[in-house]
């Protein structure tokens, strides 16, 4: 697998809100929550210049739990995905897991799920820009799959999630790989990925640390790995400051490294946030890219945000230099 669809693709979006699912039932010590998104913008991006109404979001889903004991509880989670990509036609089935939670040990669940990765939220508040990734994203990404295994421990202080995905079922067969140049499939059945996100809060900062892995079972395919840290601190008021680190490495001889730095800071004024953050990304034998983005987002209502977005880079894009975007959107969450 080369880094062209490196296993990680790191441009996680960061809820400026945090939403509350909405209790159906709860009786008897069985519990049932719906919570959903819905997200529409009006956009261009760095390879088209036209500005389009693109439908981001449009995904419900169902919690139920079943309690055990004063510490146990059994449940299943059930969703829709409205929209797997922008403007999607197709409804699907999202995360689908059956999972164990303790109050003092934590949860593991079994199903269609991301896995510790894909939980990065960025060191600022973003919309439709993320600066925080890798030096290019992935189109195959495998931090959100079947044949899942998820564990999260957190006691307020420290913090922890494990990851694993296998792929027996071979639904995950595009993953391609450079060999002498050309680009090859390489069929999902051969590889296992894991990884893992370790975090500690104490006094307004969070610090946190992850690694991810995709190893293939034919050596010559060349394993990925990736690792980073984050560090985030509100510690002064109406302000949040972020840095964060990431890398990518691989075994293959035609697959470039990469590294990604990035700093931000969220403004917090009343109803209205305002955000920008700035990156600088390198990869072996490749032009350096530096990009940035500024926001402002205003509350309507409880997890309802409308936002506005700019963001730029030096690269190059269809033969245009210093490219910029723009977003326009509404979001809502519950």
């Amino acid at each position: 697998m080369n880094y062209e669809k490196t296993l990680v693709a790191l441009s996680i979006l960061a809820a400026a809100t945090s939403a509350q699912a909405i209790e159906l039932y709860n009786q008897d010590g069985v519990t049932v929550d719906i919570h959903g998104d819905i997200e529409v913008t009006y956009q261009n991006s760095f390879s088209d210049s036209s500005m389009s109404q693109q439908i981001e979001d449009a995904d419900f889903g169902f919690d139920v739990r079943y309690a055990l004991n004063d510490d146990l509880q059994f449940g299943g989670y059930w969703a829709f995905d409205g929209s797997e990509s922008n403007n999607a036609e197709v409804t699907r089935s999202g995360d689908v897991y059956v999972a164990l939670y303790s109050k003092t040990y934590g949860s593991i669940k079994f199903g269609r799920l991301c896995t510790a990765v894909d939980d990065l939220g960025g060191i600022t508040t973003d919309y439709q820009f993320d600066v925080n990734k890798l030096y290019t994203a992935g189109a195959n990404d495998v931090t959100c799959a079947d044949e899942a295994i998820r564990y999260d421990y957190d006691n307020g202080s420290f913090y922890t999630t494990l990851g694993f995905i296998q792929d027996k079922l071979g639904h995950n067969d595009l993953f391609t790989n450079v060999d002498n140049g050309e680009l090859i499939k390489v069929d999902g059945r051969d590889f296992n990925y894991y990884d893992g996100r370790f975090g500690y809060r104490v006094a307004g900062l969070d610090l946190s640390a992850f690694f991810a892995a995709l190893n293939f079972e034919d050596k010559a395919a060349g394993d990925d790995k990736a690792y980073g840290f984050e560090a985030d601190y509100s510690g002064i008021e109406n302000v949040r400051l972020g840095l964060g680190y990431y890398a990518t490495k691989n075994d293959h001889d035609n697959t470039k490294d990469s590294d990604v730095v990035t700093v931000g800071a969220d403004y917090y004024l009343g109803k209205w946030t305002f955000a920008t953050a700035y990156s600088h990304a390198s990869q072996d034998s490749a032009k350096d890219l530096n990009s940035w983005f500024v926001n402002t987002g205003y509350n309507l209502a409880p997890n309802t945000t409308v936002y506005a977005e700019v963001a730029g880079n030096d690269g190059e894009t269809e033969g245009r230099d210093n490219t910029t975007a723009v977003a326009i959107g509404v979001k809502a969450s519950f």
